[in-house]
């Protein structure tokens, strides 16, 4: 997917869900719930149970979303995620190398950085848009806000301290998009399976997003 469609997908949907899962089967329905609350862009991460069939799977499920992965960590994991058809790429740092295979293979990438200087660096050297990772720990929305003087050309997508609450704070700061893991999946729902609660979560921050 070239970088122009991935980033009209992201001005179009807003939110990504970033799901982490103990098991696959727990995966798929942490995926049909936020889908079934209208979200349509998901991120598996590398390090959950059985990363690549799940990827492979929920492409086939949910034609309608665009599924990708994320905490990739070398060029190794993300040539697999991509054979397993993630059609996104998440990595909590910045890897020359792994900007590289990623435009060889026409999948966008999105480097998670912090300073201005890794922000410019992830950008410079070919990612799509940058994942301003941890949000919270830098001033949330405030940090959003002030790289907007300097950096405002970069699309930047915060993740860690977005919650359903100030999600459209992110966005009315400046951000492309935001990203939501345990906000969307609290620990007791998934734990008691309660998808339709977790679907209503989504609808409420999807409607809050639009």
């Amino acid at each position: 997917m070239p970088n122009q469609i991935w980033l009209s997908q992201l001005q179009k949907h807003r939110a990504i869900a970033v799901i982490r899962a103990p098991k696959i089967e727990v995966g798929q329905q942490m995926a049909m719930a936020v889908a079934s609350g209208g979200m349509h862009l998901i991120e598996i991460t590398w390090n959950s149970s059985q990363a690549g069939e799940l990827i492979t799977q929920l492409r086939s499920e949910l034609p309608a979303c665009t599924i990708g992965t994320g905490t990739l960590f070398n060029v190794q994991q993300l040539e697999e995620a991509i054979a397993s058809g993630a059609q996104f790429l998440f990595t909590p740092h910045v890897d020359s190398a792994m900007i590289q295979a990623a435009q060889e293979k026409n999948v966008p990438i999105i480097p998670g950085a912090m300073t201005p200087t890794e922000i410019v660096t992830a950008w410079s050297q070919g990612a799509s848009c940058v994942k301003v990772f941890p949000v919270q720990a830098v001033g949330g929305v405030d940090y959003i806000k002030s790289l907007q003087g300097p950096l405002g050309q970069i699309p930047l997508i915060p993740t860690g301290g977005v919650t359903l609450e100030n999600a459209k704070e992110f966005l009315q700061a400046g951000a492309i998009a935001v990203g939501l893991s345990g906000e969307l999946f609290p620990k007791k729902l998934v734990t008691e399976g309660n998808w339709e609660a977790i679907a209503s979560g989504a609808r409420k921050l999807i409607q809050q997003l639009s």
